[in-house]
């Protein structure tokens, strides 16, 4: 039986991935060393973080002007770095809340700064976007965050916010390299790697070049982004493996035709789930506006939640896993990230047309 792992994190990682990886484990090209031993001063550990670099600056087209960081800390960590780093002398920032991880950094750039709320959508539970002509910005904010796809409310950003000169801070922890972006638009984008990226432990960021250097009073020097850039990320020992992993990820993707592919490949995925819940006559449903459904994180509910428990019993029987939803909304949570096959979408659609056709 083959296992299909809908987790939202670690999640699935690409099989051809793993299977390098098992290869290479013992003795990296010859080294006589696993890339989890190596030196990260070593020439050999030091042309893997490169080349990373390297097809990760291709795959997403970014420019010169950017310095992209391999860090630790997870993106909640990055909810404090921001705010300590782009202020540069100013005392507000504007955030967007659209869900439970945006709020967790707007909680956060309160300890250092006015954080205005230009825009929620928590008057319907969290369940869309709200209208770019709606957001209420302070024209004094050093700059703008918003989260392009949330993890457990499963809204995506379909479009980009243009706030002209304003820094444009994205939190892509759930969506990155799942479809193209336009980093020139971006002040700085963030990641977590553990839905699109690698193993937990790397976080990703891709700041510009002239918002580096001016932090806030008492940063701590492992806090401030001018001493991983100066530094090549290697200040301090990296997660030198989880790098490596991601660097076979950017490879299997340039492999695959890049992003650009890999977008046609989510909007198949994420059209063929929201169809059979679409199609259940009710038995189904998911509580997101249609204009702004995830692609990455599909929640879902039955029209009898007494029926949850036969449900997830029933497909992890198939094989499929990691379904329950987050505790915080309950229901399911399908998240087909890029790693996820079309076949394990549609292996999990047409269990849940039988399990329709049996309870309906």
């Amino acid at each position: 039986m083959t296992i299909y792992n809908f987790s939202a994190g670690p999640a699935v990682l690409p099989k051809e991935v793993l299977l390098q990886a098992q290869a290479e484990l013992p003795d990296w090209h010859g080294s006589g060393m696993s890339v989890m031993e190596m030196s990260h001063r070593g020439k050999e550990y030091m042309s893997i973080q490169a080349q990373a670099e390297a097809d990760l600056r291709e795959l997403m087209g970014i420019p010169a002007n950017y310095k992209v960081l391999f860090l630790q800390g997870g993106a909640s960590q990055q909810f404090a770095m921001i705010p300590m780093n782009l202020l540069r002398g100013k005392t507000s920032a504007d955030y967007l809340n659209t869900g439970e991880w945006s709020k967790k950094a707007i909680g956060e750039a309160k300890k250092f700064c006015a954080a205005n709320v230009v825009a929620s959508n928590a008057d319907r539970n969290c369940t869309y976007i709200p209208a770019f002509d709606s957001w209420q910005r302070d024209p004094n904010a050093a700059y703008l965050h918003y989260t392009p796809n949330e993890t457990i409310g499963g809204v995506e950003f379909n479009w980009l916010p243009e706030v002209g000169d304003v820094p444009l801070v994205a939190d892509m922890s759930s969506n990155i390299l799942s479809r193209p972006v336009d980093v020139s638009k971006h002040g700085l984008i963030y990641a977590g790697a553990q839905k699109n990226i690698g193993p937990a432990g790397l976080t990703l960021v891709i700041v510009r070049d002239d918002l580096i250097g001016q932090t806030v009073a008492g940063t701590p020097t492992m806090l401030d982004y001018k001493t991983h850039a100066d530094n090549d990320s290697m200040y301090n020992t990296p997660p030198t493996y989880g790098i490596y992993i991601a660097g076979l990820v950017f490879q299997w993707l340039k492999k695959n035709g890049g992003i650009a592919a890999m977008e046609q490949t989510n909007i198949a995925k994420a059209g063929l789930l929201y169809a059979a819940i679409d199609a259940s006559n009710g038995f189904y449903n998911c509580p997101v506006a249609l204009s702004d459904r995830s692609r990455m994180n599909v929640p879902f509910t039955l029209k009898d939640a007494a029926l949850d428990g036969d449900f997830l019993k029933q497909a992890d029987a198939r094989g499929l896993l990691q379904l329950k939803g987050h505790r915080s909304v309950g229901g399911m949570r399908a998240s087909i990230y890029n790693a996820m096959p079309l076949a394990g979408v549609q292996t999990l659609v047409d269990f849940m047309n039988e399990f329709a056709k049996k309870n309906g």
